[in-house]
């Protein structure tokens, strides 16, 4: 059997009072697991935080866009290729092209419409009616097929050749970002795209009640004749130790990225690149809801990375047993000493000897994991380390 390359990463981090990811009330959200309810941020939450950092950590032409505005953004480029067309003429060839290519109906939402007629305003852009999913290559090659048809697109696309190239475009040249999460398109199954990585929803390692902060905004220009607040509300908050877990297959990614396709192609550098953004951004990112209320910007204090040949494996069923604050309180320690119980347990009942872990820990909780692998001093070093030792495996693979 051909072995797989899977990258594991496991992280404890202490939020303090926060709101990181709320549900339809406003509250933080919540997840009943060992029978007590945690703390919870929604593996989308996280996902799409870890997705922003992206745009610090690689070129632009090596990521997409995801928006219903698609038509436009198509638009834009046709224009910068022949400025000559632009307006609604470049917005009816960006149409014609992305229904050709994905099959979803692109047109104008029918509320602005509307309101264009009212407000006796020009009409609005066409849109595709959900998110759509696209790399700047695949972008830049649609908008220089669209410059192609342009004379009469209908009857270029009635070419089954130029229909064919359409879709092929759409579905080559993906973005690290969707080689990574993947894409669905609702109307073109055959070009969706299946996630390389995928993200678990973060739980607090310890029972957690959600409060409430009440609070009073003061209107400046009141005068001592108008005592009071001028407005007043309240805001949920919890404070918690999350566990938190991604596991990233190497191989769907290579596939993904289209080198996997090619035999005389050389997958190293840019999966090694798309592995090494992941982990750097999944690590460091943080959902960013209520951020300018709470302030809560913290950062790991333990991260564990494990490459493997097997399986993805997490290690929440360390906490299922929820932890309880020692004596003198906080949970880090404690859910550390878990993990150093828990890990060498499924290792030795399900692992293999070709497993590499890498530690990185700050401070005197996380002493316990000090032996479950080597260590590393920084994320940098983690992330080259890790990146490096995909790169050897994907080499000696061939």
């Amino acid at each position: 059997m051909t072995s797989r390359i899977i990258l594991d990463v496991h992280a404890l981090q202490n939020v303090p009072p926060s709101n990181l990811n709320r549900d339809d009330t406003g509250a933080p959200k919540t997840a009943v697991y060992g029978g007590v309810i945690r703390a919870r941020v929604s593996s989308q939450a996280w996902k799409r935080a870890t997705r922003k950092t992206f745009q610090d950590l690689l070129p632009a032409d090596e990521l997409g866009v995801r928006t219903k505005r698609v038509a436009e953004l198509l638009a834009l480029r046709i224009t910068a290729l022949v400025p000559d067309i632009d307006g609604p003429q470049a917005w009816a060839l960006a149409a014609e092209v992305l229904q050709t290519a994905t099959g979803s109906k692109i047109e104008p939402p029918k509320r602005k419409v509307d309101a264009a007629k009212k407000n006796n305003e020009a009409a609005p852009a066409p849109e595709s009616s959900y998110l759509m999913f696209l790399s700047a290559r695949q972008l830049d090659a649609l908008a220089e097929l669209a410059v192609e048809g342009a004379d009469d697109i209908k009857a270029f696309f009635k070419d089954k050749d130029n229909k064919a190239r359409a879709k092929q475009l759409a579905n080559t040249e993906h973005s690290v970002d969707i080689a990574l999460f993947g894409r669905m398109v609702a109307d073109a199954a055959d070009i969706n795209v299946d996630a390389a990585a995928q993200v678990a929803h973060a739980l607090s390692v310890h029972r957690v009640e959600n409060e409430s902060d009440y609070f009073t905004a003061v209107d400046d220009r009141n005068t001592d004749a108008e005592p009071g607040a001028g407005m007043i509300g309240t805001i949920d908050f919890n404070s918690a130790t999350l566990y938190r877990y991604a596991a990233l297959d190497v191989d769907l990614l290579e596939k993904n990225l289209g080198y996997g396709l090619d035999p005389d192609a050389s997958p190293t550098t840019p999966v090694r690149r798309a592995v090494e953004a992941f982990l750097a951004g999944f690590v460091s990112s943080l959902p960013t809801g209520k951020i300018n209320t709470f302030g809560n910007h913290t950062l790991p204090d333990a991260v564990i990375v494990k490459l493997r040949t097997t399986r993805p494996v997490s290690f929440v069923s360390a906490f299922e047993k929820p932890v309880s604050a020692d004596l003198d309180g906080g949970h880090m320690e404690t859910a550390c000493a878990r993990l150093a119980d828990y890990i060498p347990e499924i290792e030795r009942a399900y692992g293999d000897e070709t497993t590499d872990t890498w530690v990185l820990r700050i401070g005197p909780a996380t002493h316990k994991l000090s032996g479950i692998g080597t260590e590393v001093p920084s994320l940098t070093k983690l992330v080259e380390t890790a990146g490096a030792a995909v790169a050897t495996r994907l080499e000696q693979r061939g």
